[in-house]
């Protein structure tokens, strides 16, 4: 099987909801980066085979197929495909597996994965407003039979996390405080500067509350009566763009690219759907069974904090050094552009083995539906 290289990642500062970034349209936050990514590596734009674009909310400006839309946006040739994806919060995840699987199948050299949302201007949601208004269920029948009226939801789903794994809100609130804690030193020490391309006067992350405290967090309600979520051990609802350049040792020597990373394993695993944040546990572990690793193998990883509970419990199944998990803060303090956050992990990845001169990454991410995607690379 040929090999995939990651030979760029770029990223814009993630955006608050109200922030300079939640005006500017999602094809012009997916023009930017993938503009970016290709000025930056110096490959011919023409050589691109296919653009994979991650993004949850397909309605209004983030409808159309956004890759195409994107690119052309960027001023980039007309001769270059793109395509729109959709995993939930694992979208751009799944684009870069997607391209990586391209060029692992020898079948393209270049490939841009790549992901973006901007859940100020697109809700969360927003596309299945008309079933909502019309009175339709999202699901059918067959998953009537099956799994009854219960609710599914992402917070449901954390809530039932915290009862089996035993988390109490006190937790969840340390787990936060210290996510904010280690992306403000991340930030002043200049970890992200080069991997940033900023935009519209943006430069830094915008979420990160380098002031926040215990008390603080204690103050607030919980998200429903009895629960120990508060929305200060939940992701923000951000704004971004990301995109990963993924190459064939074929394309690495005809255009002269740097290698960054090799992929060294792409896996996927469903999980229970109630639970929905569950599977990143199997996913892990299945990943590593096929890579032939350990989780002390694993220099540093990068878990999406959808909820305080997701990383913790993984931490807690997988027996990994917490130290290693997110070290430059994650969604809770950074923010969870969800359609880009995919890339957007990649990127801070990537960039943290360079730094640290780690060997081996590995990220993850819940996803709706009770899914999770992996991936494992080796720093080159």
């Amino acid at each position: 099987m040929a090999e995939a290289f990651i030979v760029g990642a770029v990223r814009t500062p993630v955006g608050t909801k109200k922030g300079a970034l939640a005006a500017v349209h999602p094809a012009d936050l997916g023009a930017h980066v993938l503009k970016e990514v290709v000025e930056r590596t110096g490959v011919d734009p023409a050589a691109v085979e296919d653009v994979i674009m991650g993004c949850v909310s397909q309605a209004g400006p983030q409808a159309l197929d956004l890759a195409r839309t994107a690119w052309l946006s960027a001023g980039l040739p007309e001769s270059v495909p793109g395509v729109t994806i959709d995993r939930q919060c694992g979208s751009s995840q799944q684009a870069l597996h997607f391209a990586a699987q391209g060029v692992m199948s020898g079948t393209q050299d270049l490939v841009l994965a790549s992901g973006v949302e901007n859940m100020g201007m697109v809700p969360m949601g927003a596309n299945v407003q008309f079933a909502v208004d019309n009175g339709l269920s999202l699901y059918g029948e067959g998953w009537g039979q099956r799994y009854g009226d219960q609710e599914i939801s992402q917070f449901r789903g954390a809530q039932l996390m915290c009862e089996k794994w035993g988390f109490k809100r006190e937790q969840l609130e340390e787990f936060a405080l210290e996510s904010h804690q280690r992306a403000a030193r991340a930030i002043e020490a200049g970890h992200f500067d080069d991997q940033v391309a900023p935009l519209a006067g943006v430069e830094r992350d915008e979420g990160v509350r380098p002031d926040t405290t215990l008390e603080k967090m204690a103050g607030l309600k919980p998200l429903r009566e009895s629960w120990e979520l508060t929305a200060a051990v939940a992701s923000q609802i951000s704004v971004g763009a990301s995109a990963v350049l993924i190459a064939s040792e074929r394309a690495v020597e005809q255009h002269g690219l740097t290698p960054l990373a090799r992929v060294v394993q792409l896996s996927l695993v469903g999980d229970d759907p109630v639970y929905m944040l569950t599977a990143p546990i199997p996913a892990t572990r299945r990943a590593l069974a096929k890579a032939g690793l350990s989780i002390d193998d694993i220099d540093v990883t990068e878990i999406n904090e959808a909820f305080a509970p997701v990383p913790l419990s993984w931490i807690q199944e997988l027996g990994a050094d917490p130290e290693r998990v997110n070290p430059n803060g994650g969604a809770i303090a950074l923010g969870h552009p969800l359609g880009a956050t995919g890339t957007v992990l990649m990127t801070k990845l990537v960039n943290e083995l360079h730094r640290t001169g780690g060997r081996y990454g590995l990220q993850t991410m819940c996803e709706g539906g009770g899914q999770a995607n992996v991936t494992i690379i080796e720093r080159v």
